[in-house]
């Protein structure tokens, strides 16, 4: 079963009013009763006298649209939830297409926006401590809980300067460790992160 588009009236609603609108047309430019009309397209007479007799859930809709505008990335099932949660309990497609009428679709996020143009390539370091390249990578134990080690390369002579590894590393900590590192090497030029692309081979094998 193909599911109807969220943004408008599902297709057997849509397919009857348009063969509503061929035998009206039928019978305004050819001057048929409406018997012969639905004779020559095909269509059941009963489709064309029906009248619905369902209720317009004004209170519903008013309650939807409520919760729709505080959650604005809510769509109906989660709007369901909340309904539910009011006492206002009701079959999930009856909602969906009150949804659809009400023309509550959420729209789609947009990608990410990407820079135009090419990046200027990074200028090489001339000289030990000109530039410091820093990054963090992350493994697990044996026992599944994972911990994490702060890398800082220099990225004229390759060496590593600095490998931190703990369960957990704070801003705190980063800023601590960085410090103690300029004290003992001085402070470079700038820093850059991450070094995975600058020097793929920089970590001590087994890291």
């Amino acid at each position: 079963m193909v599911t109807p588009p969220l943004g408008g009236a599902p297709l057997a609603c849509r397919a009857v009013d348009a063969k509503r609108d061929a035998v009206a047309h039928v019978c305004a430019q050819h001057g048929v009763s409406q018997r012969r009309a639905c004779e020559v397209l095909s269509v059941d007479r009963s489709s064309m006298r029906y009248r619905s007799v369902r209720s317009d859930d004004a209170s519903i809709r008013e309650a939807m649209k409520k919760v729709a505008s505080e959650r604005r990335r809510f769509g109906y099932r989660r709007i369901h939830v909340m309904l539910n949660r009011q006492g206002i309990v009701m079959n999930l497609k009856k909602l969906r297409r009150l949804y659809r009428e009400e023309k509550l679709t959420v729209r789609k996020r947009g990608g990410r926006k990407r820079a135009l143009g090419t990046r200027r390539p990074l200028a090489l370091p001339s000289r030990p401590n000109e530039r410091w390249s820093l990054d963090f990578v992350s493994d697990a134990f044996t026992d599944g809980r994972r911990f994490r080690v702060l890398a800082v390369v220099d990225d004229f002579t390759r060496e590593c300067l600095c490998l931190v590894a703990d369960t957990s590393l704070s801003g705190a900590r980063l800023a601590r460790e960085l410090d103690s590192l300029i004290a003992r090497r001085g402070k470079p030029k700038c820093q850059y992160c991450t070094f995975e692309q600058l020097h793929p081979n920089a970590l001590p094998p087994g890291i």
